[in-house]
């Protein structure tokens, strides 16, 4: 009995360790294109029930956010976030999902290594100083020697519709669960076609500035979602060092697909 009872008081006392120290560390989630933060309706609960303070955005021109994509520059984006950091108390960690990836690495530049704490890239775009997200995806591109690999070269040319001034783009309805979801729940699936989402194309084209002062010296980790279908990242995971590289069996949408083993790591990294 009084083993049992040592037990339950050593449990207790982990969660209350576990609960004081996820006190002042908030973890903020950053979606991708085409996307909101609704994408992470899942996950959102999991991690709360854990212990862990956890808030989700808009980017501008998604969601509840109605800023017009011709007016959205990669600025934009990182103003959201740093302004939503900056906000709460203590450190915070980020979570980037493809494009937000690109987003978080020149967030973290302009929040520093005092306000963030890690940087987690999920599935996401890994940069370095002076790259953008086009020119990561024709590192890609160039990479792939595989003949099954090659079916995704250049898949953005079968899978977008651009607008008449080429300033944005959105994907085919057709074509969005088949390439970034193809393992979803079906219950999942509309939120991904239920409507026309648009993506300005300037953010996809600049370069983050960032510094080894800054963003260098962040904790970085990585989660490769092995079974994507947009883009093979394999060849880029080592373009900027990561402190742990972790892969999921998943689509590019893991928060839809496997949001519990998304949130085991998520907890892991923490």
């Amino acid at each position: 009995m009084k083993r049992i009872l040592l037990s339950i008081f050593a449990q207790i006392a982990m969660t209350i360790t576990l609960l004081a120290q996820n006190k002042d560390k908030t973890l903020i989630l950053v979606h991708g294109a085409w996307s909101s933060g609704h994408c992470w309706y899942k996950v959102t609960p999991l991690l709360e029930s854990k212990g862990y303070k956890v808030l989700t955005i808009d980017l501008p021109g998604y969601g509840q956010d109605t800023t017009s994509p011709k007016k959205i520059q990669l600025d934009d984006y990182v103003a959201k976030v740093t302004a939503t950091a900056a906000a709460v108390h203590g450190t915070v960690v980020l979570v980037g999902h493809s494009l937000g990836g690109a987003i978080i690495s020149q967030a973290s530049e302009v929040l520093g290594p005092e306000k963030v704490e890690k940087l987690i890239f999920l599935d996401a775009f890994l940069l370095k100083n002076g790259e953008s997200i086009f020119m990561q995806v024709e590192k890609i591109n160039a990479s792939y020697t595989d003949p099954e690999k090659l079916k995704q070269k250049h898949i953005a040319r079968d899978i977008l519709t651009f607008s008449q001034d080429g300033e944005s783009a959105t994907v085919k309805p057709d074509r969005m669960v088949e390439v970034f979801c193809h393992d979803c729940p079906a219950e999942d699936r509309p939120y991904l076609t239920n409507k026309t989402l648009w993506q300005p194309v300037a953010p996809l084209a600049t370069p983050i500035t960032v510094s080894d002062e800054r963003y260098g010296v962040i904790p970085k980790y990585y989660i490769h979602c092995t079974l994507s279908r947009d883009l093979d990242r394999d060849s880029i995971l080592g373009n900027v060092r990561c402190n742990k590289i972790f892969t999921l069996p998943s689509s590019h949408s893991p928060f839809y697909s496997m949001p519990e083993k998304l949130v085991d790591i998520i907890t892991e990294i923490y």
